[in-house]
């Protein structure tokens, strides 16, 4: 493909871009997966769009010049003013064309060639080797298996997978043709009283309440004989019977004896759409104040989804940590509202989860290994006319949930919250290659891992590494437990207001919460000394006092 055919106007003199600071007087140039502005003053640098980022392209027509407002996927927009309107319609048609390309092979991250220096393929960060050996470590009742080697288990699992040693790869087979597509049950994560957090998709029970006893087996073992579980289906009831209409359905308890099963009801992901939108245009409708702007943002109902789905993962962490007891997690396909619990769960729970390291990991075998269809979910945000029903923000929402933990326990993260700012960039518009597809079977299909970059690579190097590292983390091994409050959770200004606060601002906030935390860790160390002092002194006098006795 020529990328040619999509430039009708290559390049543009005379253009100005509008910044908050005044006009800056640029050139404008396409190729064909950026807009290029070249500045005149030589002051700034060039400013460089990827075609991909764009979400919509607005014209403002005046009498001496028409107006380009490239509204972007990371919540930012720019104005391009330019002189005659011809060019602007061009320039304009261009990026349209060239923002909508679905060929994967045509994307930028197959084109992209890294100036940053990197000592390890971030692709190689998550393999399911590696974590069967932490598995094993723990507990010896699981296995690696190549059932699904060619994909033809389950499209949308990976070719390696944890299951239970008990279990043959038939059972497994079977489990698999019963569960809405081919998503059978298996490990997310191993706590360390041995207990286990699931996942699949629904079972294909039907009207005619069909049973599959493999499946029965493959769960009911995940027990032994002595332990109870639960089943956490993120439907509400009514929706799970709806669900048998259509061949899908619920377990039924008599047939999984040992496990409890209750509904948590989290929205579908088109619901999720919907509220994000309404969330950003409150955020940036900068007419309305007060109780207005309140409304307006209670009315989205965003954080009304960031509650629930924090509430249905702590539930499960309470489960497994508290109670003892394993839990499986599905709503109908085993994507969006399971993945958002049972990583977030994670994060709870486990204290590697919070290390940078750890994060990335997660995000890697609990959504991109996972299936989690990035291509389809995020190929636009909110300001495309052209939006699609496949189209969500869920592995968003679980960047926010992860924020609002942030905020809760700064000291217990290893990473900043300007990482969650940079995956969300790269999640919709990347350099890269690691939010590429809608499974493995598809990245191996076109050459992913050997075609691109992985972003885990730059976040990883040595020259990007510093900026996400808290210089406040303490490592806290046991789980965290939130408020999930109302008045506790805060709206990520950061990534909302992005377009209205100037960078330099939001550098000031993250610069002054540092200074704050540094001090706050400077009086619970000088408290803590004061304490030590007086019980060595508690001590001494004790001894001093007995002895003269």
């Amino acid at each position: 493909m020529e990328f040619s055919e999509f430039i009708l106007t290559p390049k543009v003199e005379g253009a100005t871009l509008e910044t908050k600071s005044g006009s800056v007087p640029v050139t404008a140039c396409l190729t064909g997966h950026h807009l290029i502005l070249y500045s005149h003053d030589g002051k700034n640098d060039e400013l460089w769009i990827l075609h991909k980022n764009v979400d919509s392209v607005e014209k403002r027509f005046s009498t001496d010049r028409t107006t380009l407002v490239l509204k972007c996927k990371d919540l930012t927009d720019h104005h391009i003013c330019m002189p005659f309107a011809e060019d602007a319609n061009n320039v304009s048609e261009s990026i349209q064309a060239l923002s909508e390309l679905k060929r994967v092979s045509a994307l930028y991250p197959f084109f992209y060639k890294p100036k940053f220096t990197y000592h390890e393929d971030g692709y190689d960060l998550f393999c399911p080797e590696t974590q069967i050996s932490s598995v094993l470590e723990k507990s010896d009742q699981w296995r690696l298996s190549s059932i699904n080697l060619h994909f033809g288990t389950c499209p949308t699992y990976p070719s390696q997978l944890i299951v239970p040693k008990a279990v043959d790869d038939e059972i497994i087979r079977r489990s698999a043709q019963f569960r809405q597509g081919g998503r059978f049950p298996i490990l997310s994560y191993l706590h360390t009283n041995g207990r286990v957090i699931m996942r699949c998709g629904q079972p294909m029970t039907g009207q005619n309440q069909r049973r599959c006893k493999e499946d029965e087996k493959l769960v009911n073992t995940v027990l032994g004989s002595s332990h109870r579980g639960y089943i956490l289906d993120t439907r509400s009831p009514q929706v799970a019977l709806q669900a048998r209409s259509k061949g899908g359905g619920c377990e039924t308890e008599f047939n999984y004896p040992q496990w409890r099963k209750f509904h948590n009801n989290l929205q579908k992901f088109t619901v999720y759409h919907d509220s994000f939108v309404r969330i950003v245009e409150a955020c940036q409708d900068l007419s309305a104040t007060g109780e207005k702007w309140h409304n307006k943002f209670e009315g989205s109902g965003w954080m009304s989804h960031v509650k629930d789905v924090l509430s249905a993962a702590c539930l499960v962490a309470q489960c497994v940590d508290r109670e003892g007891a394993s839990v499986l997690v599905h709503g109908s396909e085993g994507l969006d509202s399971t993945l958002l619990v049972t990583s977030l769960a994670q994060v709870v729970l486990n204290p590697e989860c919070r290390t940078l390291r750890g994060f990335l990991s997660l995000i890697d075998s609990e959504w991109i290994q996972a299936g989690y269809p990035f291509a389809d979910r995020c190929f636009h945000l909110v300001y495309s006319d052209g939006k699609s029903k496949s189209e969500a923000p869920s592995f968003l929402l679980f960047l926010d949930c992860v924020h609002q933990l942030h905020i809760q326990f700064p000291l217990s993260f290893e990473f900043t919250t300007c990482l969650l700012l940079e995956l969300h960039k790269h999640t919709y518009a990347s350099n890269f290659g690691t939010f590429l597809c809608n499974s493995e079977m598809e990245r191996r299909q076109h050459k992913v891992r050997t075609r691109t970059v992985s972003l885990w690579s730059y976040i990883l190097s040595e020259t990007c590494l510093p900026q996400f590292l808290n210089p406040f983390y303490q490592k806290r091994e046991e789980a965290i437990w939130p408020s999930v409050a109302s008045q506790s959770l805060v709206l990520w200004d950061t990534l909302f207001l992005s377009a209205i606060i100037p960078t330099e601002e939001v550098e000031k906030v993250v610069h002054d919460s540092f200074l704050y935390m540094e001090g706050l860790q400077h009086q619970i160390t000088s408290l803590t000394n004061e304490i030590n002092l007086l019980e060595s002194s508690s001590i001494s006098n004790g001894r001093v006092l007995q002895n003269d006795i």
